[in-house]
């Protein structure tokens, strides 16, 4: 029982983290006038849309379940999807994709240590390596996108 309860909490901080990261590129595309920007941010919305369903999914086989669909500033690790929110007073692409690189890697760090605990996340766990490898492809990609921009 104990086990289950750090299940439906690890799977609601990922919830949260997830929806974090969906509000940050929304945020990101709603604030950008750069078409190729918008079009990355946006597929990176409807991403997290879909890791957010899946994780819900699993939750509920826990007994689970979130009313979690923006994140929040309160009880999640790193919550620096905020950052995104700062960096877009200066709304330049390098800013708003240096935000997004430090979200990006927040969420790793917590996928992270839910991998490392496979065996209570062992249900779940291919869930979770693939999620964490697609928040680490989108990483690469704004990574590559910022270094473009700096270029410029």
């Amino acid at each position: 029982m104990e086990n289950n309860q750090e299940i439906i909490a690890d799977l609601k901080g990922l919830v949260s983290i997830i929806n974090d990261g969906k509000e940050g590129y929304q945020s990101a595309a709603e604030s950008t006038d750069n078409v190729e920007l918008k079009a990355v941010f946006l597929k990176y919305v409807a991403e997290r849309a879909l890791y957010e369903n899946e994780l819900k999914s699993h939750l509920a086989r826990h007994g689970g379940h979130s009313e979690n669909e923006e994140g929040g500033i309160l009880g999640a690790i790193h919550r620096t999807w905020i950052d995104i929110k700062e960096a877009l007073t200066d709304k330049s692409e390098t800013a708003v994709l240096g935000a997004v690189v430090t979200g990006e890697k927040a969420a790793l760090e917590k996928y992270d240590m839910a991998i490392k605990d496979n065996e209570l996340h062992s249900d779940h766990l291919d869930l979770l390596t693939t999620q964490r490898n697609g928040i680490a492809e989108a990483l690469k990609e704004i990574e590559v996108l910022e270094q473009k921009y700096k270029d410029k």
